[in-house]
């Protein structure tokens, strides 16, 4: 076992400390990108039978107060009503298709029972400063009837997104159903509509794309790359020992030829 001592310098333990510790550490990142490839594929699931399912009317959905669940959002919903514009609000710091940063357009939908539901009519560009309430695009006049897809109220911590106070006249951060309920003095439908229908004349303000689909592929294979890692470390710890004794018997060659090589006189 001579030909081993070398595991008891202290190079060769921290070497292998360090590979004992990289195992169970790449085995849980492993089972971590497993469980987000989990997450991402039940979210894929989720959007995509909302999306495909058939639309309903959104108060067989949601009511005022009502908190909407992780299997009603994307639901395609339909309302008749009349739309609001004199007490409508742009949203602050949404960005277009193009990435540049604008305003959301949230104008007040006014059913015929008189409750009132949240339409983001979608994006328009910011003019200048941001200070000033901006031109908006008219919506149809008169009843109409709207399709969009059913979101959730949004919050700051969900979002990100800090509910600044003391911002310019009629403009928010966020779309929450309860504030905009205060503000109104209306019953107002638990959540809000990305409007998909009818489509806007002139192409503004420019409508919410559908959802996207996370890229969960991406995370069963770094899953199946961390556990390679984890199986890789003893391979290659094993070879570097292998090829720690080979550098040792070679250089133990090289040195008896001088040895045994008699005195000259």
């Amino acid at each position: 076992m001579h030909r081993y001592r070398f595991l008891l310098t202290r190079q060769w333990v921290i070497l292998t400390l360090v590979a004992i510790a990289l195992i169970p550490a790449m085995i849980r990142l492993g089972f971590w990108q497993q469980h987000r490839y989990e997450e991402r594929t039940a979210r894929n699931n989720l959007v995509s039978a909302a999306l495909h399912a058939k639309p309903v009317p959104v108060e067989r959905l949601t009511s005022p107060g009502h908190t909407v669940t992780r299997t009603e959002r994307y639901r395609t919903v339909t309302a008749t009503g009349t739309f609001d514009t004199s007490r409508e609000v742009v949203v602050r710091r949404r960005t277009g298709s193009d990435g540049e940063v604008g305003f959301h357009v949230l104008t007040p939908f006014v059913l015929s029972d008189g409750k009132v539901l949240l339409v983001n009519r979608g994006w328009i560009p910011a003019d200048g400063a941001q200070t000033a309430f901006p031109k908006v695009p008219a919506p149809p006049a008169g009843r109409t009837t709207v399709s969009g897809r059913l979101m959730a109220d949004e919050t700051t911590a969900a979002s990100g997104i800090k509910d600044i106070k003391g911002l310019p006249d009629r403009q928010i951060m966020l779309i929450n159903s309860a504030q905009e309920a205060r503000r109104l003095g209306a019953q107002v439908l638990g959540g809000y509509i990305q409007q998909t229908a009818p489509a806007p004349k002139g192409g503004s303000p420019e409508q919410i794309s559908d959802p996207g689909s996370e890229d969960a592929p991406l995370n069963y294979a770094y899953m199946i790359q961390w556990w390679l890692f984890a199986a890789g470390v003893p391979v290659g710890w094993w070879f570097l020992v292998r090829r720690e004794i080979r550098d040792q018997e070679e250089a133990a060659a090289e040195r008896e030829p001088e040895e045994s090589e008699p005195a000259t006189v």
